[in-house]
């Protein structure tokens, strides 16, 4: 029986193609900035967000707080949505690395407002932490894959510019937002200091994300990267998988907000579970469990049992994400499985 794995985007495994690039990528000591391809993956990604510079990591939360730690001084305050990665998936490094303070903000599906910052700001007192940064996530991973306004982060990127703030973006899937906005990375990032992208979730590469910016952030960035020991040696092997993501899988993020649309009208179809496919904007799918009419823990060992595997993404909430190598035939028969262990 083929296990349908739509727990995440970052499942993927590379395509013998990928990995024979992988293979004979040209390499060197990137410590002493003498790997080629890191060389070519940083500025072919600096281009693709109109930035000066960008910098290869190992991981997007070692990009999103090295952006952090080049933007701020501590005791500093950064604002942000309730729900982000920031605040709920990085294991508190907000603090103990940079010794700032998050705000979490109430958004709506991720998405907060100029307003809600602004009512928020801190008065220029001693009492206080100093307003330092806004971060967003997009496309928003627990809002339901959502894609930002456009006029939203122009309203707080304006905000932080008259208040000397700056202004971060975590663009783990800023690919999908492009795709599904027709509104280009390049034109994302410009309402952005820094912006992080990751190679491993959505285009299907094995490893890596990258930070970009000015070149005076990104020195800064280089060496906080080499004291949080993200410094690699012959990375052009991992490097040669995500150039060849970008070049080879951007294109195809279309089909799998697609089939993620498809698989949530089916879903908003099955007694005791609830998603409007309006909503999907991406490749996320965020289902309410009927409190009293399902466990989203029972349905998720069930369907497992089935051959389908999906998480649970808070109370009565499931996840589910389209992904490349999940197709068209893998969506009905997940959504057969999920009509069995519902009924």
């Amino acid at each position: 029986m083929r296990t349908i794995d739509l727990r995440s985007d970052t499942v993927t495994r590379p395509s013998p193609e990928m990995r024979r690039v992988m293979a004979d990528a040209e390499v060197g000591d990137d410590v002493f900035g003498e790997d080629r391809t890191v060389r070519r993956l940083e500025e072919h990604v600096a281009e693709l967000l109109g930035k000066e510079a960008a910098l290869y990591v190992p991981s997007g939360t070692m990009a999103n707080q090295i952006a952090l730690a080049v933007l701020t001084s501590r005791g500093d305050e950064v604002y942000c949505d309730v729900g982000c990665h920031l605040f709920n998936f990085e294991g508190g490094a907000p603090a103990l690395l940079s010794g700032v303070q998050l705000h979490p903000i109430p958004g709506e599906r991720g998405v907060f407002t100029r307003a809600q910052v602004e009512e928020r700001l801190r008065p220029d007192d001693h009492h206080f932490p100093p307003s330092a940064v806004v971060a967003v996530e997009n496309t928003h991973n627990r809002g339901g894959g959502t894609v930002w306004p456009r006029a939203g982060i122009e309203a707080l990127r304006a905000l932080c510019q008259a208040h000397g703030m700056r202004t971060h973006m975590d663009g783990a899937r800023l690919w999908n937002a492009a795709a599904s906005s027709g509104v280009s990375e390049r034109e994302w990032a410009d309402y952005a200091d820094t912006v992080s992208v990751c190679f491993s979730k959505g285009l299907g590469a094995p490893v890596g994300s990258a930070i970009a910016g000015t070149r005076a952030l990104i020195d800064q960035a280089h060496r906080m990267r080499k004291r949080l020991g993200g410094g690699m040696r012959q990375a052009g092997i991992v490097a040669a998988g995500a150039l060849y993501a970008l070049e080879h899988n951007r294109a195809r993020l279309g089909d799998d907000h697609r089939r993620a649309r498809a698989l949530a009208e089916g879903i908003a179809s099955l007694p005791g579970l609830h998603i409007d496919p309006a909503l999907v904007d991406s490749n996320i799918c965020i289902v309410e469990v009927e409190a009293g009419r399902h466990d989203a823990a029972r349905l998720v060992a069930e369907a497992e049992a089935r051959g389908l595997r999906f998480l649970v993404a808070g109370r009565d909430l499931l996840r589910l994400v389209t992904h490349l190598e999940i197709d068209d035939e893998d969506v009905a028969a997940a959504l057969d499985v999920l009509n069995q262990v519902c009924r």
